[in-house]
């Protein structure tokens, strides 16, 4: 038989469920039934149904000689008691009662799915800024808390069921909030290297710190699930005197690490500006180098080929004069002399030759220095750099800082002639070092 079906006593069956829109923990008792009125109040009547909801658990605790004994029915269950679904029952069944009265037990609806909010402000307490231990800011937290019951059996541990009330069970919350909230709060100066004055900027780093800190003690401490916790305000007491004197110390300190850094920041642009125009001078200096040593260089080919013209000519002058004694040779009455005579012809054959291949390499070098064009103008420019002057340079100079990136189109020029400094852009004859690389025309067929 089962344990609910209809005995003896008969009476009126019991729908056990839990009709609350908002609560924690509610107590089921018979209909017409009060707390603490009669010992009917956990009378269960044969038959009853059982309805629990989705998110919810329904909590029997069975009173006994040697102890409370409970069974947890979580929802969704909607049936009629048997002896098969409580474990327990079964094993007390016709024990207690020989199953002549109703039963005797107390039902507990737990809500699991709703969340509960809890709005707290803790008043004003002292925060220490560590530059100043001994002043004291007075600060007040005022925000929200959502939790929620998940370990249910842990829940249950923690907190008596009997009579249970919400309000005292959220001010003891509140009590302990108000506890932990102050003291992550109070050690947020010292922790983050945060001036007390600063604190309201960094309110969503402070809600993190205490919402971590909160929530395991939460659980061990009342068996609810921390959902969120939103801290909506750090108030200062901007009135109090130890207010404004931390305020101006931590002004001050911010004005010089400005200032400073500032400074840092001017002296690196100024030994910046330096250094590049230190390795400008030097690489204009060594191309102004390199060139005039090409130009030596060339001179002193022209001047070696000039002066070997000069050391053949003497050679050719000699060679005439001793052509012209030759014809005397052997001759000591003023004769003729042939012998002198055939060896000045062969001489001056050989002179001949040599004269002529003289004169065909002076046509040679005359026809070269006709055919090279002449040297481009020596055209010179200065040029501003960071605001120095800085030059004279060439065209081979300016084309060679151009492609650096040492002369841009903004860069100043100035040459002789030019009435004021203008961009090299707007120079004619500087315009072509900017002009993109043409692109060639398509090869020719085959």
């Amino acid at each position: 038989m089962g344990l609910f079906s209809r005995g003896k006593s008969g009476g009126v069956m019991n729908a056990i469920r839990c009709d609350e829109q908002e609560y924690i923990v509610w107590k089921w008792r018979p209909a017409g039934q009060d707390a603490n009125s009669t010992s009917r109040e956990n009378s269960i009547r044969w038959g009853s149904s059982l309805r629990v909801k989705d998110g919810e658990v329904a909590v029997f605790v069975y009173k006994q000689k040697d102890g409370s004994m409970q069974d947890f029915i979580v929802g969704p269950f909607d049936e009629t008691i048997k002896t098969s679904n409580f474990p327990v029952l079964s094993s007390i069944v016709g024990l207690a009662y020989g199953g002549d009265s109703p039963f005797q037990a107390e039902v507990y609806f737990i809500n699991l799915q709703g969340n509960n909010q809890l709005r707290f402000a803790v008043p004003y307490f002292d925060v220490f800024d560590p530059r100043l231990p001994d002043h004291g800011v007075p600060m007040a937290v005022r925000g929200t808390m959502t939790f929620n019951i998940t370990d249910y059996k842990g829940f249950i541990k923690l907190d008596r069921l009997v009579n249970f009330d919400h309000e005292q069970f959220r001010k003891q919350i509140k009590d302990a909030l108000s506890k932990y909230v102050k003291g992550v709060v109070m050690d947020i100066p010292q922790e983050m290297g945060l001036p007390v004055v600063q604190m309201e900027r960094k309110v969503l780093e402070i809600n993190d710190r205490i919402q971590a800190y909160l929530k395991p003690r939460l659980e061990g401490d009342f068996g609810v699930n921390l959902k969120a916790l939103d801290i909506s305000a750090l108030e200062i007491d901007k009135d109090s005197p130890y207010y404004n004197e931390l305020r101006q110390l931590t002004a001050g300190n911010t004005a010089k690490t400005l200032n400073a850094q500032t400074d840092v920041n001017i002296q690196n642009m100024k030994d910046t500006q330096h250094i590049n125009a230190a390795n400008m001078e030097d690489t204009m200096r060594i191309q102004r180098e390199e060139m005039q040593r090409a130009q030596r260089l060339q001179t002193e080919t022209n001047f070696m080929g000039a002066h070997a013209l000069d050391q053949q000519t003497e050679v050719l002058k000699t060679g005439a004069q001793s052509l012209g004694q030759m014809g005397n040779f052997g001759g000591g009455g003023g004769g003729s002399n042939p012998a002198g005579m055939m060896t000045g012809m062969i001489m001056g054959g050989a002179m001949g030759q040599q004269m002529a291949g003289m004169m065909q390499g002076m046509g040679q070098q005359m026809q070269q220095a006709m055919n090279t064009p002449p040297p481009m103008p020596n055209v010179q420019y200065h040029v501003s750099v960071n605001g120095q002057q800085m030059g004279p340079f060439n065209m081979q100079q300016l084309q060679q800082m151009a492609q650096g990136g040492q002369l841009t189109p903004q860069t100043y020029v100035w040459k002789q002639g030019m009435a004021n400094w203008d961009f090299a852009s707007n120079v004619t004859e500087l315009a072509s070092l900017f002009a993109a690389p043409g692109t060639p025309p398509p090869p020719p067929t085959m």
